[in-house]
């Protein structure tokens, strides 16, 4: 017998026309507003919660083209000038020996963000669509991605570090390239698709299977 992730006979707040407090998890009659625990703002499912997701997901891949297409960091030295996307700046990292830097820079940069926009995605189809994965899997799913968002600005943390410090002149100056704010908006934009999203259609995608 598959896995659900709940058993299908445990009494639901949605069932019995309550609204639960998606932060303390209380609940509280369907006219409440605020929560009277914690004080958060009480609201129940909303589907159209969705098209808020898919909007800013979709925004979100939009501006990460430009992030890789475009230069991340601009490095002129002596008078010459060089440029680098994120693929190009990981490529010099690995001819120079650094692999370790060059491979966190590959996962950070490219791996995690595609990542991101697949699990989003995935989690946004299976609130209307019959899927194999349990719900408690694509409820870890969701949480992983939440997480991970928060750490998802270290190149441009990096950027702004090495512009700050690297301003010797003639000599050697680093400036952020067009790549490095189109990679902070994408990186925002998933960060609000993921916050969107409520996890609680996942369990109410359950009990319609």
């Amino acid at each position: 017998m598959e896995n659900t992730g709940r058993p299908p006979h445990i009494l639901t707040a949605r069932d019995a026309g309550l609204v639960g407090c998606t932060h303390c998890g209380k609940v509280h009659p369907p006219s409440a507003a605020v929560c009277g625990r914690c004080g958060a703002a009480l609201h129940a499912r909303d589907i159209a919660n969705l098209q808020k997701v898919w909007a800013w997901l979709i925004a979100g891949m939009v501006v990460y083209i430009p992030a890789n297409l475009y230069p991340m960091l601009s490095t002129a030295s002596l008078g010459h000038t060089t440029e680098n996307t994120i693929l190009g700046g990981v490529i010099e990292l690995m001819h120079h020996g650094s692999y370790g830097v060059a491979a966190i820079v590959f996962v950070a940069s490219i791996i995690i963000p595609v990542a991101k926009f697949i699990a989003i995605a995935f989690l946004g189809l299976t609130t209307t669509r019959r899927v194999r994965m349990s719900a408690h899997h694509r409820h870890v799913l969701f949480e992983v991605v939440e997480f991970i968002g928060r750490w998802s600005m270290i190149d441009v943390f990096v950027v702004a570090i090495l512009s700050s410090l690297v301003r010797l002149d003639f000599a050697a100056t680093i400036t952020p390239g067009i790549a490095a704010i189109s990679f902070a908006l994408s990186v925002a934009f998933t960060m609000m698709a993921a916050l969107s999203f409520d996890e609680r259609l996942i369990w109410d995608a359950l009990e319609d299977e």
